[in-house]
């Protein structure tokens, strides 16, 4: 006995193997007898946590998770808006192989290999889910995911359909990852909400991020998100016109709706807030943890005293 736990042996090789060993067997009594001792072919599990040092402690997590509850319920008892963001990763446009399967005659024939130079071009999705109101959008890029990207479409959306749906709030919720163009760490995305959201339509924003490693409990990842990648499984993303129409018909038992449009804006990455602006910003930190829980007021800049 060698202490093996494992094998990618087939069962038919195991049985030539004991044969050759004077132990005469058949594969099917190997797979019966490996299947009584627990045994399968089984996958890697992603249940290790990653992250170092900065490993997040489950007690901590558990506090974040209860206190965006909190928040969700105070402002849902209040009648103000609350948003799940997030970005998906980037679509080659094309006739490429996409996941999934559906109902057809004959399958769909794509390209052999994923080469990004016989693509159209690319497609972000950057996505918003109205929680309340069970309602998505999606802004299609073509460029970069930024946060300036994120910032412009959160902008669009408040002013075609935040503000008409709650013309009386002055407060309004973002639930986030900690990574991505909405980073908790991230000054572009707390710069340009304030300056381009929160001044120019005189509303309070509150970001509540979830730790790091829980981006799965993000509302709009189970709600909306995974809705719209059912919808075009199995469907080559073969044109921009094709991705939108995906994302607007995607429908639940629940009425989810989705909008869809398309960016055409070129994002360049690198863009940086200095120190000194960043002292200027009116940014409330929360009292549990103020690196994942803070509001930004519409408040003019600080100015530096002389």
């Amino acid at each position: 006995m060698t202490g093996l736990r494992w094998t990618r042996k087939t069962t038919q090789k195991l049985a030539n193997w004991l044969t050759a060993n004077g132990q005469r067997i058949s594969a099917n009594t190997v797979a019966r007898l490996l299947r009584n001792m627990n045994f399968a072919l089984r996958t890697n599990r992603k249940r290790i946590e990653s992250g170092g040092k900065k490993k997040v402690k489950p007690e901590d997590r558990d506090r974040q998770f209860k206190y965006i509850n909190r928040m969700r319920k105070r402002f849902t008892r209040e009648g103000l808006p609350i948003i799940s963001i997030d970005a998906k990763k980037r679509e080659l446009v094309g006739p490429f192989r996409n996941s999934g399967r559906t109902w057809a005659r004959k399958g769909r024939e794509v390209y052999d290999h994923d080469f990004p130079s016989d693509s159209e071009g690319i497609g972000i999705p950057h996505s918003i889910f109205d929680t309340v109101r069970n309602r998505g959008s999606v802004c299609i890029g073509t460029s970069r995911e930024t946060p300036a990207f994120a910032v412009d479409h959160l902008t669009r959306w408040w002013r075609r359909e935040g503000k008409k749906a709650y013309p009386k709030s002055k407060e309004l919720l973002i639930l986030a990852d900690c990574g991505g163009s909405n980073a908790a760490r991230s000054r572009v995305f707390k710069w340009r909400l304030h300056q381009q959201l929160c001044i120019p339509h005189n509303i309070k924003v509150t970001l509540c991020h979830y730790p790091p490693g829980s981006s799965k409990w993000n509302p709009i990842e189970h709600r909306m998100l995974c809705q719209i990648q059912n919808n075009w499984a199995g469907h080559p993303l073969d044109s921009y016109e094709t991705i939108l129409k995906y994302c607007r018909t995607t429908k639940t038992s629940t009425d989810l709706k989705v909008t869809a449009h398309l960016s055409r804006k070129v994002y360049e990455k690198g863009e940086r807030i200095p120190d000194r602006k960043m002292k200027m910003l009116p940014i409330e930190r929360h009292k549990t943890f103020p690196a994942w829980n803070y509001s930004i007021p519409p408040r003019p800049l600080v100015q530096e005293k002389m």
